[in-house]
């Protein structure tokens, strides 16, 4: 069975905004598709009466566990399709089930970043876009749907106009590596050949704005080589977890990112927490081997 189309814009947002693997977009799949065939038509169109008859056929003969993934990946479309505007209401509202094990952020080491940026190099125009792009994606944290989703008139000097989930738009600082970047990018951006989209920031090889599908292209075409393994979403993992690291404030972590609840942003002071014992063993006078014994 195919999957509505939906469907699909879902499972390719999971792989390039959350940086999901290619074993769980295939598990996800399996939900999606059994969930449509019970549903016999797009999960556009399920109310809410629809998810309780499914859970219902679910409970009867799959474990607490096994429901509340496939709950877990179903709420997951239709919280999408909201946010995508293509339904009105998230018909899984008021389902409930177990609750599952919270996923921490995989976040890329310093060193690793770094040998990802140095893959950039180059004077080509898609060289000094690649660049940008990945510098930007690090240096503010922003989710790729607004990266790619930037325009010129979102550039306010050293600072960026990003636009997350329900068309919040925040003021994030570029930094100045992906400033620079930028700007390197912006100087070769106004050919002839890349005039389609007179608004968008970063352009694809025919001129027209860059994809989200197309940023996912970029960076894995870049990483190989490096021996590092990343998408999109991994950056901004790594982002709040090398400024938390560095000792920045979680609150300002919350802001730079777009987080709606600090709880949201807290999972990623768990990912410091080898940070956190180095610097505790190295500082603290009875922590390690050479502890002052008085």
């Amino acid at each position: 069975m195919t999957l509505s189309t939906p469907a699909e814009e879902y499972l390719s947002w999971l792989a390039v905004e959350r940086g999901r693997s290619r074993n769980t977009l295939v598990s996800y799949r399996r939900d999606l598709v059994a969930y449509e065939g019970f549903l016999r038509r797009s999960a556009a169109e399920a109310g809410p009466e629809d998810v309780a008859a499914w859970l219902a056929g679910l409970r009867a003969g799959h474990s607490a566990a096994s429901v509340a993934r496939a709950l877990s990946v179903v709420r997951g479309l239709h919280r999408f399709m909201v946010d995508e505007g293509i339904a009105a209401t998230d018909p899984t509202a008021s389902s409930e089930a177990g609750r599952l094990p919270v996923r921490l952020p995989k976040a890329l080491s310093e060193d690793q970043v770094g040998r990802l940026l140095d893959a950039t190099a180059g004077d080509r125009p898609l060289d000094r876009r690649d660049r940008a792009l990945l510098e930007v994606l690090y240096g503010t944290g922003g989710r790729v749907s607004e990266v790619v989703g930037l325009d010129l008139a979102d550039l306010q000097g050293d600072m960026v106009r990003l636009y997350g989930k329900g068309a919040k738009e925040r003021l994030v600082p570029l930094g100045r590596y992906a400033a620079t970047a930028l700007a390197e990018w912006l100087a070769v951006r106004f050919t002839p050949r890349t005039r389609r989209d007179a608004e968008a920031v970063f352009l694809n090889g025919h001129g027209s704005r860059l994809t989200r599908q197309g940023a996912y292209d970029v960076l894995r075409r870049r990483a190989v080589g490096t021996g590092v393994q990343v998408s999109p979403h991994a950056l901004r993992h790594s982002c709040a977890t090398h400024m938390l690291a560095r000792g920045a404030d979680i609150r300002v972590v919350q802001e730079l990112l777009g987080h709606a609840s600090i709880t949201t942003t807290q999972l990623y002071t768990k990912v410091t927490a080898e940070h956190l014992r180095a610097a505790y063993e190295s500082a603290h006078p009875r922590a390690g081997e050479h502890s002052v014994t008085g």
